[in-house]
């Protein structure tokens, strides 16, 4: 049953003013609406809802990605934008902050006003060609 219906992610915010530029303005998102509870955002044909929060401790890692074609061209975009990307000094990161992972997937991370870690990342050609023939991913 939910293999087939659609997901919605949450992320916390204690600023819905901040939140909403960021997420329009930085990241481009489509704003659709604002309630007492949460604004609410399309991307790529899915929910976002930042839902307004108390109190905010931010966790450590990636609570929401976007799967891009490219993630340097990607990265190179929202940094024209004012998103600063991540730097983890146990990770070996290009000068953009991207990370190749051994089966060669990217991923750069980045903040949202509230300290949330969020993320860009591509599969690499591999496991690309071998999740569609195996249906695995």
């Amino acid at each position: 049953m939910q293999a087939s219906a659609r997901v919605i992610g949450f992320i916390p915010t204690r600023d819905f003013r901040r939140a909403k530029a960021f997420y329009t303005r930085k990241l481009g998102l489509r704003f659709v609406s604002r309630d007492a509870f949460a604004l609410v955002f399309k991307s790529g044909g899915t929910t976002v809802r930042v839902v307004k929060v108390d109190r905010l401790r931010p966790a450590d890692f990636t609570i929401l990605g976007w799967q891009v074609a490219d993630v340097p061209k990607a990265v190179n975009e929202l940094a024209k934008r004012g998103v600063v990307f991540e730097r983890y000094a146990w990770m070996k990161q290009d000068a953009s902050g991207i990370w190749t992972a051994p089966g060669g997937a990217s991923v750069a991370w980045f903040k949202d006003p509230d300290g949330n870690v969020l993320s860009l990342s591509s599969q690499s050609a591999r496991r690309v060609r071998k999740s569609r023939s195996t249906g695995r991913g």
